[in-house]
């Protein structure tokens, strides 16, 4: 068994909590609770949006990492991330301080079903497991893919996997915060 590169295990281990996460933020959770929306999304309908947005993210990825696995580009270094992948992944972080508009071709299904999104979710999650595996060998600092969602933006794979990485912990946190509040509905003060 080969032992991943400290940068690759890292974006493992970011898979496999936000996987871990989303169990338990699911749990016991029936159809009503997971589609009840406080103000924002349900809880189903962030987790729905993360499955899209990663597969969208996954299919900008994919043709340049095959190209640079065609071409022999093989890892030098670690996966670092460059001065606008860092500003960027910051604005993604939890808490939000800056709420941001998601692109029409990620917005989530109205009132997908709890159980359809976390699955749809966790195939996602292996989907990336999967690429990380694949290509976790290129020089991921130095292979750049375009921004699916920007035009004329071009980030690094290193960076579009730790965007995905970061992108999911700012909408599970979200998505905690839809659960806590039905947990704890604010008290009616009319009566």
């Amino acid at each position: 068994m080969s032992v991943s590169p400290p940068d690759i295990q890292d974006l493992e281990d970011q898979l496999d909590a936000a996987e871990r996460d989303a169990e338990t933020l699911v749990a016991g959770l029936d159809e009503h609770a997971g589609g009840r929306r406080d103000g924002s999304w349900s809880l189903a309908e962030c987790l729905d949006h993360l499955a899209v947005g990663n597969r969208v993210y996954l299919q900008a990825m994919e043709k340049p990492a095959a190209r640079a696995r065609e071409k022999g580009r093989l890892r030098r270094g670690p996966a670092t991330l460059g001065y606008v992948g860092r500003w960027f992944i910051r604005l993604l972080k939890p808490p939000v301080r800056m709420r941001l508009k998601a692109p029409r071709i990620i917005e989530p299904r109205t009132a997908p079903p709890l159980a359809d999104a976390f699955e749809s979710f966790r195939t996602s999650q292996d989907e990336l497991r999967a690429f990380v595996r694949a290509y976790a060998d290129l020089d991921l600092a130095g292979v750049r893919f375009p921004n699916p969602f920007v035009s004329g933006i071009r980030f690094s794979l290193a960076t579009g996997l730790n965007v995905l990485t970061a992108h999911e912990r700012r909408h599970l946190w979200q998505a905690w915060r839809v659960r806590r509040a039905s947990e704890f509905p604010k008290p009616d003060l009319t009566t």
